[in-house]
């Protein structure tokens, strides 16, 4: 499937160039973490608590909540929230791997969390330092540095999904 299928919120980015390129992240993911014959939409967006709901679901709810936050303000990039959004959990492709259909942690992501890896994608696919800077600044990782408006909207968008989600629990 496509990543404009899968993601439509990518044909919100203006600049042509980023938006080609966050394609080509989710692309590199899906055949590094070796999900191409694995339906995304059976990986869960974290492992941390029960969920029925999956990493594309996820993806796009954090987007479209970090899209209309951003709406509300006309101080801060756009394409950079949509883009930071759509890539804030790419890594977890290569953090997660799947085992007789079962989805694991990876022995990659034993050793590097998601954030982190994500950030070394977005600067793999030469992305503007600030995309890196949302997906490393997205989770507990970015307590330690000052997060641009533009994190700060992901972070929390991020949050919320995964704490209501949570709180099904």
């Amino acid at each position: 499937m496509k990543i404009e299928e899968l993601f439509p919120e990518v044909n919100e980015i203006k600049d042509s160039v980023l938006r080609e390129k966050v394609i080509r992240v989710w692309e590199y993911a899906i055949q590094k973490g070796g999900w191409e014959d694995f339906p995304l939409d059976k990986i869960p967006f974290t492992l941390l608590i029960p969920t029925k709901r999956n990493l594309v679901e996820h993806t796009r709810t954090v987007t479209r909540m970090a899209m209309a936050v951003a709406r509300e303000r006309d101080d801060v990039n756009m394409d950079f929230v949509i883009a930071g959004a759509l890539l804030h959990d790419v890594a977890k492709l290569l953090e997660f791997t799947h085992n007789d259909g079962k989805v694991v942690k990876s022995e990659y992501g034993k050793r590097i969390r998601h954030p982190v890896g994500g950030a070394m994608l977005a600067e793999k696919f030469n992305l503007p330092y600030e995309i890196a800077h949302i997906i490393a600044a997205h989770s507990k990782e970015g307590e330690f540095v000052t997060r641009i408006p533009e994190a700060v909207i992901v972070h929390h968008c991020d949050f919320i999904d995964f704490h209501i989600e949570k709180g099904k629990i």
